[in-house]
């Protein structure tokens, strides 16, 4: 009989064993039967291309959506709802050793959205490793923007407490419990207490907040629900080189299909929920790095599966990983993406959770489907672009004599390139929506950076190679050897 820790390191190996099974199985296959990987690529390509017409389809829905949501006043149309009175705002900031001008840009766009900012606490959520850094940040913020809140509260997450790894989860996690005292005692209802969890960097839109509160307010059920924004990556993106800004807008396209889709949608980097929903899930994880998505899977398991994402086409922007020096920054965003495939450790959390859930409590097919998304998801991320550009063209590489005279050996070229023509839309749908999301040009570019700007995006077949596939599959791997990844702080500056 397994013990709990032999099931659940079981399930670890499983996305590590699905990927290097699938690397193993296609090298054999191109040396030993040529014509079955041609078949397997051929069919796989049209997969992808019907993958890709998908998304391009979802991409358009949520651009329309996107447009639509900005042009209105949110504010103004709070006023038509008689149930907001009571609804407060509470905003984590989760803080490390970020300087002053990046934390005042975030202080900022909350003091300039249009909201009443009565309704507003901030929480600045410190380390106690960097307490100068903390008291600091927290002091400025006091002297800046003291008036613009209801309040402004500091909780300083202590060095070395037991079962738990150093990050933002940990910080959240004790955050929160503090955060949880100070509202009991002014008698506030968990179900209108909206939190908002925001990455330091994060410069919110001027319509989140009443935009927010308007889904909020309008949700039959909003404390069983997570809303989440468009993530954007424009506050340095003029000075990022070119491998980091095709990265970042490939991270929002990606979550702007998932928001017009719903079916697949996790919460990503900033979002909202209920303050009674992240109490009834335990706080977020303290133990893990991915704690901005488990947060979603905590809440899907304290309700046995009564838990949704709400989309929000409002965008958030944060910032790209740069650095001064080029190379750095390429290590910058490998360790970065490195970190978000580490969310693969939700796939063995979920198996080995919903095991111990009985069928008339969490339905099977709500099982199935999300242990799939997160096995399917990360098994494509480590293995699509590697399929596409290296692994379909082996057997045309090594096959021998006798099948280089078959009809499919010689037209399977063709086919492949006619299908990969059919999959560039999604390219250059992307380069082409890029254009009008980029922040206004500063100055100092000449005009003809925009040319740049969509030219990079042949880049991107080398970017999901390099900075995306094989940091991937490290974590994969990684997970499969028990080799446990801690957080990375992602180490970002401006120009």
């Amino acid at each position: 009989m397994l013990s709990d820790h032999q099931k659940y390191r079981f399930f670890e190996m499983i996305p590590g064993l699905l990927v290097w099974g699938t690397l193993i199985v296609c090298v054999i296959l191109a040396f030993t039967r040529p014509l079955v990987m041609i078949y397997f690529i051929i069919l796989f390509d049209v997969y992808w291309v019907l993958k890709v017409i998908n998304y391009s389809f979802y991409l358009l829905v949520a651009w329309r959506r996107f447009h639509r949501a900005k042009k209105v006043d949110w504010k103004n149309k709070l006023s038509e709802l008689k149930n907001t009175e009571e609804k407060r705002h509470v905003v984590f900031l989760t803080l490390f050793n970020e300087t002053w001008d990046v934390v005042k840009t975030a202080v900022q766009s909350v003091c300039e959205a249009a909201y009443d900012k009565s309704k507003f606490v901030i929480v600045v959520a410190g380390e106690e490793r960097k307490k100068d850094n903390y008291e600091f940040i927290l002091r400025k913020i006091k002297e800046e923007f003291g008036w613009c809140f209801g309040d402004i509260i500091g909780t300083l997450h202590p060095a070395n407490l037991p079962d738990e790894i150093v990050g933002k989860g940990s910080n959240l996690h004790y955050s929160e419990q503090e955060t949880r005292k100070y509202i009991d005692r002014r008698g506030w209802k968990y179900e209108d207490v909206i939190c908002t969890i925001f990455d330091i960097d994060t410069v919110c839109h001027s319509q989140y907040f009443a935009y927010l509160t308007y889904l909020y307010c309008t949700h039959p059920r909003p404390s069983r629900s997570s809303f989440q924004p468009i993530a954007l990556y424009n506050n340095n993106m003029w000075e990022s080189p070119a491998v980091l800004r095709i990265m970042a807008f490939g991270t929002t396209f990606w979550i702007m299909t998932a928001l017009a889709r719903q079916d697949a949608l996790v919460t990503f980097s900033s979002h909202s929920m209920s303050f009674r929903a992240i109490v009834d899930a335990g706080y977020h994880e303290k133990r893990i790095v991915s704690e901005d998505s488990r947060i979603f899977y905590q809440c899907l398991l304290a309700y046995d599966g009564d838990y949704e994402v709400t989309p929000m086409y409002i965008p958030v922007s944060m910032d790209t990983v740069r650095d001064d020096k080029w190379w750095q920054s390429i290590k910058n965003l490998y360790r970065q993406q490195r970190r978000w495939a580490w969310g693969v450790e939700h796939a063995p959390f979920l198996m080995f959770e919903f095991f111990k859930k009985g069928r008339e409590k969490f339905p099977l097919w709500k099982k199935i489907k999300w242990i799939f998304l997160e096995l399917e998801g990360k098994w494509s991320w480590c293995m699509v672009a590697l399929i596409i550009t290296l692994l379909g063209r082996l057997p045309m590489w090594v096959a021998p004599e006798s099948v280089r005279q078959s009809a499919l050996f010689f037209n399977a070229p063709h086919m492949l390139e006619y299908l990969m023509l059919l999959a560039m839309f999604g390219m250059l749908l992307s380069a082409l929506l890029s254009l009008p999301l980029l922040p206004p040009k500063p100055i100092k570019y000449p005009k003809h950076n925009y040319v740049i700007m969509l030219l990079q995006w042949l880049l991107l077949p080398i970017s999901l190679i390099f900075v995306s596939a094989i940091p991937a599959i490290d974590s994969v791997t990684h997970l499969m050897f028990g080799k446990y990844l801690g957080f990375n702080i992602s180490q970002k500056k401006r120009g």
